[in-house]
């Protein structure tokens, strides 16, 4: 089980690296301080919300392998199909990323993207990063990458929804093997659009890359998290104006599934609001429906980021089994305190 870290030094390096956020131009992502090598993967397959987050990126200067499912692959949490091997599609990936008859795993083949830096996967979420990792990533550094990011999802994921998240479980395994992480999950909003073109893609992807380049500032020529750390950030639905919180993952729970007989007749109203949202229809069969389910929080939940993110940029600490050791926690406090200073 992650343990979730409370009023630590971990609260400390992200207050440092909002504050160095919130002074920077609205528009503009400042240079990192240095150029990281980045893996950049998702759940969803290739959305607008990707390709924003990887032009944001590389405008920083940083070196970015994209490598994300074929198709959508949200809530497989951490599966991976381990020995089974993967054939040449027979039907085409997620906004024309490849074609049937090519590989199970490889570059796109759409002419509008840069050649050589966007992947897929016919997988699950975490196969697809681990490709970034271990095959794409590799060919190009001949190294683990300096940083994952896992995103932006279309939607939220918070509460009880993480333990099945694929974004989420990218940056937990990332993590697990030794690579900093953040999960990045973008509003509403930013749903539907397979031409990768949706202007509000950019407007999240800006924010998430400046929260980047903060940690990178406040880390200096050490890696961007201490081993063993990864963030779970979500972006309300409405981004303009919307400022950062430090939260935790808690007990808040945003979201309410269930399992019916017949989706379309057993479904409640809200879950079929919630089905129209997402761009899906509800057949008549069984499974899992959805709904948004935001009661009132009580007063020990006010900090969850199930609940924050409502209303503004909800950043939560995931930490893995292996923490990090104190002398770099130390190192890391000294660091983080003339980062402040400074500012």
């Amino acid at each position: 089980m992650a343990r979730w870290p409370t009023r630590s030094w971990l609260a400390l390096q992200l207050t440092a690296a909002l504050a160095a956020a919130a002074i920077l131009a609205p528009a503009i992502a400042p240079a990192p301080a240095l150029a990281r090598h980045i893996v950049l993967s998702n759940d969803d397959g290739l959305t607008s919300n990707v390709v924003a987050l990887y032009r944001a990126l590389k405008a920083q200067g940083h070196d970015v392998v994209v490598s994300v499912p074929c198709t959508n692959q949200s809530g497989m949490g951490t599966a991976s199909w381990l020995g089974r091997p993967l054939g040449p599609l027979t039907a085409p990936c997620r906004s024309d990323a490849a074609a049937p008859g090519d590989p199970g795993a490889g570059p796109m083949t759409r002419a509008d993207l840069p050649p050589g830096d966007f992947h897929y996967v016919a997988g699950t979420p975490v196969m697809a990063m681990l490709y970034g990792i271990d095959v794409a990533g590799r060919r190009r550094w001949g190294s683990d990458p300096d940083l994952v990011l896992s995103g932006l999802n279309e939607g939220q994921n918070v509460g009880s929804v993480i333990l099945g998240s694929g974004t989420v479980s990218n940056a937990r395994v990332a993590a697990m093997r030794g690579v900093p992480a953040i999960a990045f999950s973008a509003g509403f909003p930013t749903f539907g659009d397979d031409r990768a073109q949706n202007p509000q893609s950019r407007l999240v992807a800006e924010r998430a890359a400046r929260l980047v380049a903060a940690l990178d500032r406040a880390a200096g020529n050490g890696p961007v998290l201490p081993r063993g750390i990864a963030l779970n950030v979500n972006f309300p639905d409405r981004i303009e104006g919307a400022p950062w919180r430090i939260t935790r993952v808690g007990t808040y729970d945003a979201y309410r599934f269930t399992f019916v007989e017949n989706m379309a007749r057993d479904a409640t109203p809200g879950a079929r609001a919630m089905a129209e949202r997402m761009g899906t229809k509800l057949p008549e069969l069984p499974g899992i429906v959805g709904e948004l389910a935001r009661p009132a929080p009580r007063a020990d939940q006010l900090d969850d980021e199930g609940f924050v993110h409502q209303t503004a940029i909800a950043i939560s600490p995931l930490t893995t089994d292996n923490p990090p050791p104190a002398s770099a926690l130390t190192r890391l406090r000294r660091t983080l305190a003339a980062f402040v200073r400074g500012q």
